[in-house]
């Protein structure tokens, strides 16, 4: 037996389940964007490392990306996110772009890493952003968007929660608790993005060893612990307040370790997770203040987040969220009753295409019980049978699979009586 090439490592098959799946996530995703006046985009899916050295983090850019050499000599990735591409879009269509700009994309993306429950190389990623808004009203907004979303897809407040943090506020304490040099507040906040995927014994010895003192880590333990720190902030208490009139106020609590791991983050960030805190962020996003201008634009202050399409699809199918998908490809199945009837069969399936219908027209002669099976493992509701009796009359037989009813007609009414049987449980 010939030995079959397996898929690369991280990647998937799409089989068409899994593509309805995928096809009925995109759905959901456009119909809450739209919902909030968001517009459809999309960048290339290849671009320059340049891109992303400068903001998205050196662990992003030298472990996770997928880089090579072109011909020309230029280091290319595959893209690991988009934030950094729709900087670059704004920044070179900045004076013909009305602000602020509400846009959303859904598309692949690829970043080298160990594959692991929630995680693979490959992946779909939705990815909504608000740009040109600098106050708390704006980073409220991208959040209700994410409780509207589960909402939309059946996830209740007892199921996913969604953590609130402020990445000023937290920079504000630790000039106060004494870690106010650059280095060690990028310590303290790669520390606190660590704290839920590491054990607490683990957890406070990567502490002492990046640096910080025993009382040092002390007191960022009672900073986390806090859970009225964020009444500090003028920023989420005004953030809070508008959350609560736009909706989603249930969906959502403060969380001081959510930090998020990108450079690029400077304000309001934000998280999604299981409540039973199982598998890695649902999503995640926040505010940032200077992608636009590091890459050549004008200044120009955004909030937005990301989704990928593994760990969502996770937590739907944990929840049972997940709709019955239909297996069926098709509305009817037109029979071939021989090779003289061949093209009257094949004709009249174009028709009921015509009219709208899908339709599936064997493409040689095989025994009717056959066709009829075929289109039972396939889910079809009906089949058209054109014999040589209907064909000399001038009439179809179409019945109905499920009940097993079927009635014979004028052919023109073929496609009526499909849609009936399409509309009504049995109604022949």
């Amino acid at each position: 037996m010939k030995k079959i090439i397996p898929s690369l490592k991280g990647t998937r098959d799409f089989y068409p389940r899994d593509m309805a799946k995928r096809t009925w996530l995109y759905e959901m995703i456009r119909e809450v964007s739209e919902s909030f006046g968001y517009q459809e985009y999309e960048g290339p899916f290849l671009e320059k490392i340049d891109l992303y050295a400068a903001k998205s983090g050196e662990e992003l850019v030298k472990e996770q990306a997928f880089v090579f050499p072109d011909r020309g000599g230029d280091l290319i990735t595959l893209r690991p996110e988009l934030t950094p591409t729709l900087a670059r879009m704004v920044a070179q269509a900045q004076r013909q772009l009305n602000y602020p700009l509400r846009w959303w994309s859904f598309g692949p993306f690829w970043r080298y890493e160990r594959p692991q429950k929630g995680r693979t190389r490959e992946f779909f990623q939705w990815n909504i952003d608000l740009i040109g808004s600098n106050s708390p009203g704006g980073d409220a907004e991208l959040v209700a968007i994410c409780a509207a979303f589960f909402k939309k897809i059946g996830l209740t407040p007892q199921q996913v929660r969604l953590g609130v943090n402020d990445r000023r506020l937290m920079d504000q304490e630790l000039v106060r608790l004494g870690m106010d040099t650059p280095e060690i507040k990028k310590t303290v906040f790669k520390l606190i993005d660590r704290r839920d995927k590491m054990r607490p014994p683990e957890w406070e010895a990567f502490g002492l060893e990046s640096g910080l003192s025993p009382g040092q880590f002390v007191d960022l333990q009672a900073l986390l612990n806090d859970p009225d720190l964020w009444h500090r902030s003028e920023d989420l208490k005004r953030f809070f307040a508008a959350l609560e009139g736009m909706g989603g106020f249930e969906y959502t609590q403060f969380n001081a370790q959510v930090i998020r791991g990108l450079d690029y983050y400077t304000g309001i960030v934000f998280e999604a997770y299981d409540i039973d805190r199982e598998g890695r962020a649902i999503l995640g996003g926040g505010h940032y203040d200077n992608l636009v201008a590091d890459v050549g634009g004008d200044p120009l202050p955004g909030v937005g987040f990301a989704m990928g399409d593994v760990m969502i699809n996770h937590i739907l199918e944990k929840y049972g969220c997940l709709p019955a998908f239909d297996r069926s490809p098709a509305d009817a199945l037109v029979t071939i009753f021989d090779e003289n009837g061949f093209h009257d069969s094949i004709k009249l399936a174009a028709r009921l295409r015509d009219e709208g219908l899908k339709v599936v027209c064997f493409t040689e002669p095989v025994k009717l019980a056959k066709q009829l099976k075929f289109a039972d493992r396939m889910g079809f509701r009906c089949a058209v049978i054109v014999g040589e009796g209907e064909k000399a009359a001038g009439q179809v037989t179409v019945k109905n699979l499920r009940s097993g009813e079927q009635v014979t007609a004028p052919e023109e009414q073929a496609g009526a009586l499909v849609r009936k049987i399409l509309a009504y449980a049995n109604p022949l």
